[in-house]
């Protein structure tokens, strides 16, 4: 299953866990890949005695060693976080939270999201990177010197870029390095100025004059590059393989199947909203307005933390029509393939419930965009009363719905006084999705007949294990 807060159980428990050095780093120059001078000049700079160190699962056999050298170092007290909340990307400020931590210290890859309350620094660990022949694969998909190129690049790859740059400036005068955001708050952005995914770079005359370098490895970086930036042609140079080459993604079919389950979205009536995040700035501010949208569409909602997602967690709310995942820009571009229920990103529940809100071609994987003040946000239009409301018909039942947002307060009960006669008692039971979704099964579990089934003493049962009871051999 592919899934991007975690991988299948039995994967994990067959995984052979290895030495990070042996993959990224020597064992000797652990100062040098973890930028262990950087760290402790943060960690006294700040005056912090209780530190947390989070690693991502390829770096954990380091954490002892490095956690000693920075107590060394500093006299503070570390913590490693042995596993994460969340996905491995983010800052995981919860569990530094539960050890009492001032700040954090983040090893890794990272998406770069903003945090809400602790001091972080990044440490994306130095990956090595040939850097002649990434200006060599350049050249080769570029053969035009006036090419107008933006370069983007995984975090692990950004102190090379520097070298990079002076390889390739000279030779190609419209080409445009990215810049990493990370630790102090940004600088006000530039009128020709694109910032996204905690990177910033020029694109003088718009950015649909421009073609994308990537530098990394294949993952959910690039596929969420790729949907943002989709107008964009995108090439990429995999450091691993030493191999540049045209992406071959089809974009528009990704988009036909993120719109379809817009589609799925529209025609839900109940909504699961997972918390897949709480350390990302505007988390809070963009689950009120989901449950806001939720409300005026009239749709039921849950808002459920089930900490990283999986088929098998889900499963368990079968009322759930679709959940709408919460989360940071790369992991909100969840497989859903494998689950019982669609999972849609914040912005796929605007598209299906929020009519002001058009399809424009760009796609935002960043929820943060559409929180008031950003540059996508769009307010809700007022609300009608559903004899007003325009009609529609759905794309995949057939059946008509609601296309406007409704005031729908106006014909259901507030939720403390959701309540219906049940039967002829006049017993009273609430209304909610869960109970209306066990009435209409088929099957509802046995019948309880109390008072006609003839009391009987107790007999001894069978004895042994379900495979081969004990008298098996005898009625042989």
């Amino acid at each position: 299953m592919a899934a991007a807060f975690s991988s299948d159980g039995e994967v994990a428990l067959r995984r052979e866990l290895r030495p990070a050095a042996a993959a990224a780093a020597p064992r000797g120059d652990l100062d040098g890949f973890y930028e262990t001078g950087r760290a402790a000049a943060f960690v006294r700079d700040g005056g912090f005695r209780k530190v947390a160190l989070q690693f991502p699962d390829e770096l954990l056999a380091d954490a002892a060693a490095v956690a000693a050298r920075m107590e060394a170092a500093t006299g503070a007290e570390m913590f490693v976080l042995g596993d994460t909340t969340y996905g491995s990307c983010c800052v995981d400020e919860v569990a530094a939270e539960h050890a009492g931590a001032e700040a954090v210290l983040h090893y890794g890859p990272a998406c770069l999201s903003p945090c809400e309350k602790l001091p972080v620094l990044h440490i994306f660990g130095q990956q090595p990177l040939d850097v002649g022949r990434c200006a060599e694969a350049f050249r080769e998909l570029y053969p035009e010197r006036q090419s107008r190129v933006v370069v983007l690049y995984d975090v692990v790859y950004a102190h090379a870029m520097g070298e990079l740059e002076q390889q390739l400036c000279p030779e190609y005068p419209n080409i445009t390095f990215s810049r990493l955001e990370c630790g102090d708050p940004p600088a006000p952005a530039l009128p020709e100025e694109e910032r996204r995914f905690g990177r910033r770079f020029l694109a003088p005359g718009g950015l649909q004059d421009y073609a994308m370098f990537y530098v990394g490895a294949e993952g959910l970086a690039l596929t969420s590059f790729m949907l943002t930036w989709n107008r964009c042609p995108f090439s990429s140079f995999d450091p691993t393989t030493g191999c540049g080459r045209h992406e071959t993604l089809n974009v528009n079919r990704a988009l036909m199947r993120r719109l379809y389950l817009v589609e799925r979205a529209r025609d839900a009536r109940v909504v699961g909203v997972l918390v897949g995040t709480l350390g990302v700035a505007g988390y809070l501010a963009l689950l009120q307005r989901l449950r806001e949208l939720l409300r005026r569409a009239g749709k039921r909602s849950y808002t459920l933390a089930v900490g990283k997602p999986n088929p098998a967690k889900l499963a368990n709310f079968p009322e759930v029509d679709i959940f709408v995942l919460v989360a940071c820009a790369q992991n909100s571009l969840l497989d859903s393939s494998d689950f019982y229920r669609p999972v849609v990103t914040p912005y796929e529940l605007e598209l299906a419930c929020n009519p002001a809100r058009e399809w424009t071609g760009n796609y935002l994987t960043d929820f943060r965009d559409l929180l008031p003040g950003a540059c996508a946000h769009v307010e809700l239009p007022p609300a009608v009363t559903a004899a007003e409301a325009i009609p529609d018909v759905s794309l995949i039942t057939g059946e008509m719905r609601t296309a406007h947002l409704c005031d729908h307060l106006a014909t259901q009960p507030p939720p403390s006084t959701a309540l219906a006669c049940r039967d002829q008692t006049r017993a009273l039971t609430e209304i909610s999705p869960a109970a209306s979704f066990l009435e209409s099964r088929s099957w509802r579990g046995l019948e309880q007949q109390l008072g006609q089934t003839p009391v009987s003493k107790a007999v001894q049962g069978r004895r042994g294990i379900a495979i081969a009871y004990e008298d098996e051999g005898c009625e042989q």
